[in-house]
């Protein structure tokens, strides 16, 4: 598996470029040699990050959920007791209002993410935390019904790293509900002071062989399908656990039948595994996830799906066979885009980050702007044409102005 194995390296260039061991959890799965890179020639105290300007009219307002499943147990941590939820809200808002400009993340949240990578006393988590967003906590929502997309993050990474993504749908009049899956982070901060850690990494990174980590990662993509109903229960109203309240006040604001997702890594699969379970999600995206819970063999029901993948790990010939696999089975429109000189995190926020920091990543060349550019281009498009019946011709076929991506059809 690629996703946690890149993490560790492509974190650690974040954190000043220094080459570190690939020690993240499940290393059996992943085989890509370790990332090394450029430090940038700032200092860190120096640095101010920020996130890139959405490019939709609206402003954006943005609230936090802890919402509670008491119908299920945690998976990974049963003794804890009920499956647990931290999500991030983002809705059209009405310019001007609300208070500060929301965080990126918490300050524990970035410690515990750098001290992973062995970068903790290197690079100041205040840094990373303090990446400036563009929306703001408690604006006032825009009247009207939106649709709703649900992003899930890559396995050990914060939901966080989905922020650009968010705040550009957002912009373009989405709904985005940005899901931080209990127990699946380096660092997720819940109520009280609670900061939960990656009990499922460490699951995984002991799994006794490849093929029981493989199930391990199936489990994960499951288990997110069945928290992404929960949430759209609580969302819509039809939920009334602890957290639904406060919930509930979207309900007004979502369209019910303009329901998508899209996922980073598991994330992407967990999109796919999600659809399967739940109708109410009509499209869904897949960025440079394994499928190790596969698309059902009857397919979605002829829902649309995209993937869109790094040229390098996803093309129809790479070591990935659970792409083409997939892809046959996928019976709705659908498009396989891949993107030259681009790597596992090409489609998050890192590669946006580590270039203000003066990173490059050799192994993925393609400039931290176009990594954003190209996820927010394709990536909007699709949702636009699929939940607001906009057609959109960058999905056509290949552009001049796009030359990195292609469209494959084996």
């Amino acid at each position: 598996m690629k996703s946690i194995r890149r993490s560790t390296a492509v974190l650690a260039a974040l954190a000043l470029a220094l080459p570190l061991p690939l020690a993240a959890a499940g290393t059996a799965l992943a085989t890509p040699s370790a990332t090394t890179a450029v430090a940038a020639t700032s200092t860190p105290s120096s640095l101010h990050l920020k996130l890139p300007r959405p490019t939709g009219p609206y402003a954006i307002g943005r609230d936090t959920l802890h919402l509670v499943d008491t119908s299920r147990r945690d998976p990974w941590v049963p003794s804890a007791g009920a499956r647990e939820l931290m999500v991030s809200m983002f809705y059209p808002a009405h310019a001007g209002s609300g208070a500060a400009t929301a965080p990126y993340m918490t300050t524990k949240e970035a410690q515990l993410l750098l001290e992973k990578q062995q970068q903790g006393k290197n690079f100041p988590p205040e840094v990373l935390s303090g990446t400036r967003t563009h929306a703001h906590t408690g604006a006032r929502p825009l009247a009207g019904r939106h649709p709703l997309v649900v992003l899930s993050p890559g396995f050990s990474l914060n939901r966080a790293t989905l922020t650009l993504l968010s705040e550009e749908l957002t912009s373009r009049g989405y709904v985005v509900a940005l899901v931080d899956h209990a127990y699946e982070t380096f660092g997720t901060t819940f109520p009280g002071g609670r900061t939960l850690t990656c009990v499922a990494c460490d699951t995984v990174e002991h799994a006794p062989s490849k093929e029981a980590a493989q199930k391990l990662m199936t489990k994960v993509a499951e288990g997110r399908a069945a928290d992404v109903s929960f949430l759209l229960d609580a969302l819509t109203g039809r939920h009334h656990t602890e957290g639904a309240a406060a919930a509930r006040k979207y309900a007004r604001l979502i369209d019910p039948h303009r329901i998508g997702m899209a996922g980073h890594s598991i994330g992407g699969n967990s999109a796919a595994t999600a659809m399967a379970a739940d109708r109410r999600i009509r499209a869904g995206v897949n960025m440079d996830g394994s499928f190790f819970a596969p698309v059902p063999r009857s397919g979605l029901n002829g829902r649309p799906f995209l993937m869109l993948g790094s040229k390098a790990g996803h093309s129809p010939a790479s070591e990935d066979t659970t792409w083409p696999r997939d892809w046959r089975r996928l019976d709705g429109w659908k498009r396989w885009l891949t993107v030259a000189d681009a790597g596992h995190f090409t489609f998050i926020d890192i590669p946006v980050l580590a270039a203000q920091a003066g990173i490059v990543d050799p192994s993925a060349p393609l400039p931290g702007k176009r990594s954003g550019e190209i996820t927010r281009d394709y990536v909007g498009a699709f949702f636009d044409q699929q939940l607001r019946g906009i057609h959109r011709p960058l999905l056509d076929g290949p552009t001049a102005a796009n030359p990195e991506v292609s469209f494959q059809n084996p």
